[in-house]
């Protein structure tokens, strides 16, 4: 990957001896590795065995989950958040380990619309819940630094599952949650 950033540098018509890019193929090879470190993860083990008993059967929200991700078309990032609910039926995740598999996925090369979908599936899969809800809220680079340069474009993406999908009052009592 090193030598990948240099060849990348040295295309752009840049001196790679010069002074402050001497070490940015290194850097930037580093600096990959740590956007990209949801590859490296399972699900399993971001998860690590934190589900608990509990008789809760009311919706369960973590919003505002800070993001950070690559879009896999351009390589630029994309910044937002994650609001994620679920309906628990007999366990509850571990509160942390929401925001841990938010992260998993946006630390991936990644569009946002299949990144929701993965968000959703792997709580439900892990959770076995009645029903999960996400939406995502981001920023993109590829639109606001390049292209059509718009700075205040916010994407929104939805996945409802179970009965966030099947029930209208379950959605409209989470979409008002997130607002709030």
């Amino acid at each position: 990957m090193e030598k990948a950033f240099a060849d990348i540098i040295a295309g752009l018509g840049e001196d790679l001896s010069r002074e402050g890019l001497r070490d940015t193929p290194r850097r930037a090879a580093k600096a990959m590795k740590f956007l990209t470190r949801g590859y490296e993860q399972t699900l399993e083990e971001v998860v690590n065995g934190a589900l608990f008993p509990s008789d809760n059967s009311e919706m369960v929200l973590v919003k505002d989950i800070e993001l950070y991700s690559m879009c896999e078309h351009h390589l630029l990032p994309f910044i937002g958040k994650a609001h994620v609910a679920y309906i628990p039926q007999g366990r509850v995740i571990g509160l942390s380990k929401i925001a841990r598999i938010v992260d998993m996925y946006a630390r991936r090369l990644q569009i946002q619309e299949n990144m929701t979908k993965e968000i959703a599936e792997a709580i439900m899969n892990v959770t076995d819940a009645a029903g999960v809800g996400v939406v995502i809220e981001a920023q993109h680079m590829c639109m606001m630094m390049r292209g059509v340069e718009k700075q205040n474009a916010l994407m929104k993406t939805s996945m409802m599952l179970g009965a966030f999908r099947d029930n209208l009052a379950t959605r409209n009592e989470f979409m008002a949650l997130i607002k709030g």
